[in-house]
C-alpha cells in the first residue's frame, strides 16, 4: 500500500466522533476530508453505521471514526446495534472528539458524556457556533463542559460553515502518536462504493420524506456493476408497512423517480463518473428487529 510523504515527525491515529443524534457528526467528517462519505439530513439518527474517514497531509493522518449518534430513547435490535458500533469505537482509539451544539448541554449530551472514558484524550468540539448571535454565548457552555467532564480541549466550530476546522486538526494532532500512515494518502474511506451508493439513496429518502417516513426504511443494493466507466447500480428500498411503500412511491411514482435522481447525481458527483441507478421498495415488516435482516444490512 502507498503511504503518505514520510515527515521526519510524522504522526497517525484513529480519532471517534461521537455526540448525541444529529449534533453535526456526519457534517464534520465530510468537511474534514473534504468528500460526502457519511450522509446528512436534517433528521435525528441518520448514521447508523460506522464510517472512517481518512484525512491526511504532510506529517499526519488522522482516521476518523464517524459513529452512530448514541440511541438514548429506543431499543430496537437497530438501535442496540448502533449502540454497539459507538461504544466499540471509544476503546479503540488514540483520541475522542465529542461534539456538542452551541446553546446549551442537553440531558442526552449528558447521558453520552458519562459514556466517555479517561483511556483516551477528548476534545470537546461545540458545534454551530455560527447560529449564535453573540460569540459570548459560548462562554457559559463552555463552563458547563468544564464542569461535566475533564475535557483535555475545548474548541469551538462550525462543521456547515468550515469555520475553526483548521485549529480543530492542529489540536488533534497534538494528542496522536507518532507513527507512520496505514492508509494510502489519497484514501478518503474503507467503505467501499457499494455502501456508499446505499447510503446515498438513503439520505435522499430521508430528505425527501422527512418525518413523514418513519424510522425503520433502509436500503440494501442488489446489483452493482461496472461497465467501462459506467456503473449500473440496483437499489431496493425496505420498508416495515405498505403505506410506507405508498408514501416513498407517491402518486404516479413521482417521488421515488425525484429521489432516484438525486441519488444519481450525487452518486455520479462522489465517484466521479456516469451511474445508472434503478430504485425499487419492498415491504418487509420487522426488519429493524430481525438479527438476519440486520446482519444482510450491515449492522453487526
Amino acid at each position: 500500500m502507498k503511504s503518505a510523504k514520510q515527515h521526519p515527525s510524522f504522526r497517525s491515529g484513529m480519532v471517534a466522533i461521537v455526540g448525541r443524534p444529529n449534533v453535526g457528526k456526519s457534517t464534520l467528517l465530510n468537511r474534514l476530508v473534504g468528500a460526502k462519505i457519511s450522509i446528512v439530513s436534517r433528521r435525528a439518527q441518520t448514521t447508523r453505521h460506522r464510517i472512517l474517514g481518512v484525512y491526511t497531509d504532510e506529517d499526519t493522518q488522522i482516521a476518523f471514526l464517524d459513529t452512530p449518534g448514541f440511541q438514548l430513547r429506543h431499543s430496537s435490535a437497530l438501535n442496540k446495534a448502533m449502540n454497539r458500533a459507538a461504544t466499540a469505537s471509544l476503546r479503540e482509539v488514540d483520541a475522542v472528539v465529542l461534539m456538542v451544539e452551541a446553546g446549551k448541554i442537553t440531558p442526552q449530551d449528558r447521558k453520552v458524556i458519562a459514556l466517555l472514558s479517561e483511556r483516551s484524550p477528548v476534545i470537546a468540539v461545540i458545534n454551530k457556533i455560527d447560529r449564535l448571535a453573540d460569540q459570548a454565548e459560548l462562554l457559559p457552555i463552555i463552563d458547563d463542559l468544564r464542569t461535566a467532564w475533564a475535557f483535555n480541549e475545548i474548541v469551538p466550530v462550525s462543521a456547515e460553515k468550515g469555520a475553526a476546522l483548521e485549529e480543530l486538526v492542529q489540536t488533534i494532532k497534538r494528542y496522536l502518536p507518532e507513527g507512520e500512515p496505514v492508509y494510502d494518502s489519497d484514501m478518503l474511506t474503507d467503505r467501499p462504493e457499494r455502501f456508499l451508493a446505499a447510503e446515498i439513496v438513503r439520505e435522499n429518502l430521508f430528505r425527501s420524506l422527512g418525518e413523514e417516513l418513519p424510522y425503520g426504511a433502509a436500503v440494501e443494493i442488489e446489483k452493482f456493476e461496472h461497465q467501462g466507466a459506467l456503473r449500473r447500480i440496483y437499489a431496493t428500498v425496505i420498508v416495515s408497512r405498505p403505506a410506507h411503500k405508498a408514501m416513498v412511491i407517491g402518486a404516479k411514482g413521482a417521488k421515488l423517480k425525484s429521489i432516484a435522481t438525486q441519488a444519481r447525481k450525487d452518486m455520479e458527483e462522489l465517484f466521479d463518473g456516469k451511474v445508472y441507478l434503478e430504485v425499487w421498495v419492498r415491504v418487509k415488516q420487522g426488519w429493524a428487529d430481525d438479527a438476519r435482516s440486520l446482519h444482510a444490512l450491515g449492522y453487526n
